[in-house]
């Protein structure tokens, strides 16, 4: 029988720009789809580093050239932007691939919000970078004019910097549940999703932040209750003394034995360490529940036992 699976798919899955993105995703979609070959029914979360970035630039530039005309672009809306000409490019690969191998199966991506706590702690410490560089003058400005929280970034020049708080739930995930039933696959929660708090009544609204992508599969997995969190990252496993002589890969690993690696400092910030740790959360949710780290051309084999750093309790 086959599994539910949650993919999040890393920044090397997407590229790093519109002609990298379209050429990577179509050997994304062999792999997935190779998966879903196998009986597996899948449900994909992604990143939107380089992407959000870029419409955020693009954003920022237009402002400057005309802004009585053009009015800043909130960054919620940059984030579901690029879910939606992430989510067309992945639509496309992988209903081309399905076709190619006589699989009758929709693909639907869904622009996904994703509540955070307003009074969580990260809003009081933006501390990741978006945007466009700007010189200390522009950057004065920016605060001035639009309250933002800026900061030199290695002697580039200055840039806005956002708070990364942690997903608290899924606004659709009634849709994506029902979507998955239904048999589709489904994309959502490109870039960790958009964040939105709650305010009066039922009313969302948009946050100027970024959610860790990791964090937020982990929470889709949960609510789809999935079996297993698959995490796609550079690497093939886990290692610890990463880049050192004495380094070692990880073929599994139990929470506890993560906690201990986590707490000798074995798993770099914004690297590795969010990724153990929601693979950690997402493997205590619930009995029988794992997760898979491991490179994308690697997802299969690594379902099947044969690869990855698998952490189950």
């Amino acid at each position: 029988m086959g599994k539910r699976i949650v993919i999040a798919l890393g920044g090397n899955a997407l590229g790093n720009n519109l002609p990298e993105q379209m050429t990577a995703v179509r050997q994304t979609a062999k792999a997935i789809v190779d998966l879903i070959q196998e009986g597996h029914e899948v449900i994909l979360s992604h990143g939107n580093g380089p992407q959000v970035g870029m419409i955020q630039k693009a954003m920022q530039e237009l402002t400057r050239s005309d802004p009585e005309k053009y009015i800043p672009c909130p960054l919620s809306v940059c984030v579901a932007m690029s879910q939606g000409y992430i989510g067309y490019d992945l639509q496309n690969a992988l209903r081309e691939e399905l076709l190619d191998r006589d699989i009758q199966k929709g693909v639907a991506t869904v622009l996904t919000q994703v509540e955070v706590d307003r009074s969580d702690p990260a809003f009081q410490s933006p501390t990741k970078p978006i945007g466009a560089f700007m010189t200390k003058e522009e950057a004065d400005r920016m605060v001035a004019e639009r309250g933002y929280t800026v900061m030199e970034d290695a002697g580039r020049g200055y840039r806005r910097v956002v708070a990364s708080p942690k997903p608290k739930s899924i606004v659709e995930i009634q849709s994506i549940r029902d979507m998955a039933a239904a048999g589709l696959v489904v994309v959502a929660c490109g870039g960790g999703g958009i964040p939105v708090y709650a305010t009066q009544g039922h009313h969302l609204k948009g946050a100027p932040a970024v959610i860790d992508k990791d964090f937020a599969s982990c929470v889709l997995a949960q609510q789809v209750q999935a079996d297993t969190l698959i995490i796609l990252t550079a690497v093939e496993k886990v290692a610890i003394n990463f880049g050192k002589p004495d380094q070692k890969w990880l073929d599994t690993l139990t929470p506890e034995e993560a906690e201990v690696y986590m707490g000798q400092g074995h798993f770099a910030p914004g690297s590795m360490l969010p990724k153990v740790q929601a693979a950690v959360e997402f493997a205590r949710s619930a009995p029988g529940r794992s997760a898979l780290i491991t490179l994308l051309e690697k997802a299969k084999d690594g379902v099947a036992g044969k690869t990855g750093t698998v952490i189950r309790q």
